[in-house]
C-alpha cells in the first residue's frame, strides 16, 4: 500500500523533447536567430558575395561587357609586361614587409619591456597608425623629394656629403666662345694658347651670379697686372662680367671680381705638372717651372654640379622607399600584438634559465622566440594579407614617371580597370588574381585562431 501511496503521489513524467512542442520551440528559435542574423548577412552579400560574384562573371567578358571571352583575359593578363611587373613587386612586398614588420615589433617589443616609460614609448610608435594611407602618402612624397630645398632626407644626405667632400663653387660657370679657353670632352676648359715661364694668362668665366660670389671674392685688376719672375707663370681667374654693364669681354675691368677657390693645372705633354688654387682675387701662380710651353687648364671638377642627394623615388629605389613609408605606419602594430603575447609569457621559464646561467641573448633565442611563435605567426600572416592589398602608399608616393616600376596588383588592377585602361574585363581578373592569393592567407589565419580557442 505504501508503494502504491509514492506511486501516486510522484510527479507527472515531463513531456519528451522530441514532441511536437519541442519542434515547435527549436523551429521558433531558429527564426529568431535567422531574424537576427539576417541585417548581417544581407550586408555581407552586397558588400562581399555579390561583387565577388559579380567579378568572376565580368572577367570573362571583353573591355565592352558585351563579348564573351572566356579564359582570354587571364591570359593576357599574364603577357602583359606591366602585369607581371606588378606581381614581381608584389612577392616583394609579400616577402620584405612583414618579415621587416615582424622582425622590429618583436625586438622594439623585448625592448620596451626594459624601459622606464614604457607606455610613453609605445604611443609614440603607434601613433602613425591614427595616420591616414592618404596623408601618410603626402608626407613621404616630401620627405623623398629630390629637391633638398624640400626633401628632408636629401637635404640630410647633401649635408653629410658636402661635410666630408665638398662642392664645386661655380657649377654654372662657363667660358666664352672665342676668348682663349676651350672646353674638352671632360667637361673642363683648357687653354688655347701655350704660356712659358715668365708669362702670365687671365681666365674669363661667365655663368656666374654676382650674388653667388664667395664672400671673400675680390677684385681681379691688381692681380691681373702683376707680372711673373723667369721661373714662373701668374695669372687670374675673374668672372668676365661689369655689374651694370659696360666692360670689355677677355679685359679685366675695374669692377670684375676674381673667382676664388678654383682649382687650376699647369699640363705638359698631356700631363699635369703642377697644380694650384686662386686666391680671394682669383690670382695663381706656379713656380719652379722647366722652360719650355705649357697649358692651363680649369678641371670639370670646378664646375661639377652640386651634390643633390639621392634619387629616392628614381626607377630603382621607389619601391624599397615606399616600403620604408609602410614600415613607419605599421611597426606600431606589430609591437603592440607581440607585446600582448609577450606579458603572457609564463616568467617562471625565463627566471629559471636566468638561475642555470643563460645570458639574455640565449633566453631570447631559445625561450622567448618559441613560446611567442603563434603570436608571431598570426602576425607575420595578417601582415601578408595587408600588403597584397596596398594602394594608397604606391598610388601616393610614386610620381607618374616611374608609377610603372612601383606598380602591385591593387594599383595595376585600379589602372586597368578606371586609370586610363577602361579595360574592366583584365581589372576584373586581376582582382580575382588578388582575391585567390589573398584567401589561403586568410583561411590559414582563421584555422590558427580558431585553434588557440580551443
Amino acid at each position: 500500500m505504501t508503494a502504491t501511496l509514492v506511486k501516486e503521489a510522484s510527479p507527472p513524467a515531463p513531456a519528451h523533447p522530441g514532441g511536437a512542442r519541442g519542434r515547435r520551440l527549436r523551429r521558433r528559435g531558429r527564426v529568431i536567430a535567422l531574424l537576427f542574423v539576417l541585417p548581417a548577412l544581407l550586408l555581407l552579400g552586397a558588400l562581399v558575395v555579390y561583387p565577388v560574384l559579380f567579378s568572376v562573371g565580368r572577367s570573362l567578358f571583353d573591355a565592352s561587357g558585351n563579348e564573351f571571352v572566356g579564359g582570354g583575359n587571364y591570359v593576357e593578363m599574364f603577357r602583359d609586361p606591366t602585369t607581371l611587373k606588378a606581381v614581381r613587386n608584389t612577392a616583394i612586398w609579400v616577402v620584405v614587409a612583414p618579415a621587416l614588420l615582424t622582425g622590429l615589433g618583436l625586438i622594439l617589443a623585448v625592448l620596451v619591456e626594459k624601459v622606464r616609460w614604457a607606455t610613453a614609448f609605445k604611443l609614440l610608435l603607434f601613433m602613425p597608425m591614427a595616420v591616414s594611407f592618404l596623408a601618410a602618402g603626402i608626407i613621404f612624397r616630401l620627405a623623398y623629394d629630390q629637391d633638398p630645398d624640400k626633401g628632408v632626407l636629401n637635404a640630410a644626405a647633401v649635408a653629410v656629403h658636402d661635410a666630408f667632400e665638398g662642392s664645386s663653387s661655380y657649377p654654372t660657370a662657363r667660358a666664352r666662345e672665342g676668348e682663349g679657353l676651350t672646353r674638352g670632352a671632360d667637361g673642363s676648359y683648357v687653354t688655347g694658347a701655350d704660356v712659358r715661364p715668365g708669362g702670365t694668362a687671365a681666365l674669363g668665366l661667365v655663368g656666374v651670379a654676382p650674388k653667388d660670389l664667395p664672400g671673400d671674392a675680390g677684385p681681379a685688376r691688381a692681380a691681373a697686372a702683376r707680372t711673373a719672375g723667369p721661373d714662373e707663370v701668374r695669372g687670374v681667374v675673374y668672372l668676365d662680367f661689369t655689374p651694370g654693364g659696360g666692360g670689355e669681354p677677355g679685359v679685366v675691368d675695374r669692377r670684375e671680381s676674381g673667382l676664388p677657390g678654383v682649382e687650376v693645372e699647369a699640363v705638359r705633354d698631356g700631363r699635369t705638372v703642377a697644380s694650384t688654387t686662386t686666391a680671394a682675387d682669383g690670382s695663381f701662380r706656379f713656380t719652379g717651372l722647366d722652360g719650355g710651353p705649357y697649358a692651363l687648364r680649369l678641371p670639370s671638377s670646378n664646375f661639377a654640379p652640386p651634390y643633390e642627394g639621392v634619387s629616392w623615388l628614381g626607377p630603382a629605389l621607389v619601391t624599397p622607399a615606399i616600403i620604408g613609408a609602410y614600415l613607419w605606419i605599421w611597426t606600431g602594430f606589430a609591437m603592440v600584438l607581440i607585446g600582448a603575447g609577450l606579458s603572457t609569457l609564463p616568467r617562471d621559464a625565463l627566471e629559471a634559465a636566468r638561475m642555470d646561467g643563460a645570458n639574455e641573448w640565449q633566453i631570447f633565442r631559445r625561450i622567448t622566440v618559441p613560446l611567442l611563435a603563434p603570436v608571431l605567426t598570426v602576425v607575420f600572416v595578417t601582415l601578408v594579407i595587408n600588403v597584397m592589398k596596398v594602394f594608397d602608399l604606391v598610388y601616393i608616393i610614386a610620381p607618374g614617371p616611374v608609377q610603372e616600376d612601383a606598380t602591385v596588383l591593387a594599383t595595376q588592377m585600379w589602372l586597368v580597370s578606371f586609370g586610363g585602361g577602361n579595360d574592366q574585363g583584365l581589372g576584373s581578373a586581376l582582382g580575382v588574381l588578388l582575391l585567390l592569393l589573398v584567401v589561403p592567407a586568410m583561411v590559414f589565419n582563421v584555422r590558427r585562431f580558431k585553434g588557440s580557442q580551443r
